[in-house]
């Protein structure tokens, strides 16, 4: 049966669903609100997409977007060459630096490990993190991996691949938000908090 849709637009409906998150549905509004879009702004969106993938790369030392390579994070002197935050993904970076409470380095994994989806260790930076381990004098290695199944299956894992480097490891600290009630709380989150409670 014949698509009601002429092919340039059911191939964008088709290439929008792809996308995590966006279903059939979404990449159909998406595509008719970009047809009704004004020529200018549309062709704005295409030239962006086409300059990100264009003039971005993934930083040769810690897998971080960038448009050099290394990227400024890794060239920075002011940064604490002894300390190393190993994340997720580059908006977990990007979460971090707004805090503005590290100033070491940092190294993108591009996942985490997850059996179900077919992500095992092989197909994250870990590698390459041993490798720079070996080759770096880090004092401490941040595991802030998310505090998910996955996120804490890739910590434990890592926990095991770095044993023998004799550096320090630690995760990031785990407890009630800021706001938040204790009766509302699960009971996970307010059993981190009681093992992590600190002198005051």
């Amino acid at each position: 049966m014949a698509s009601a849709l002429p092919q340039p637009v059911q191939r964008l409906i088709n290439e929008f669903a792809r996308l995590p998150g966006i279903g059939p549905k979404s990449a159909a509004r998406l595509t008719f609100y970009l047809l009704r879009m004004a020529d200018e702004q549309a062709l704005d969106l295409a030239g962006a997409l086409q300059d990100m993938k264009e003039r971005t790369i993934f930083c040769s030392r810690c897998f971080h977007i960038t448009e050099e390579d290394p990227c400024n994070l890794c060239t920075d002197p002011a940064r604490d060459d002894r300390l190393l935050c190993v994340v997720e993904e580059p908006l977990d970076v990007l979460a971090i630096e707004r805090s503005q409470a590290f100033n070491g380095r940092y190294h993108v994994l591009h996942g985490a490990i997850s059996p179900v989806e077919g992500v095992g260790p092989e197909d994250l930076k870990i590698g390459e993190l041993v490798a720079r381990v070996q080759q770096a004098d880090f004092q401490e290695i941040i595991l802030a991996t998310n505090p998910t199944l996955e996120g804490e299956s890739t910590a434990l894992y890592l926990q095991r691949r770095l044993a023998e480097s004799n550096v320090r490891l630690t995760r990031l600290a785990r407890g009630l938000p800021v706001g938040g009630d204790l009766e509302y709380t699960d009971e996970i989150t307010l059993g981190r908090a009681l093992e992590g409670r600190q002198e005051l």
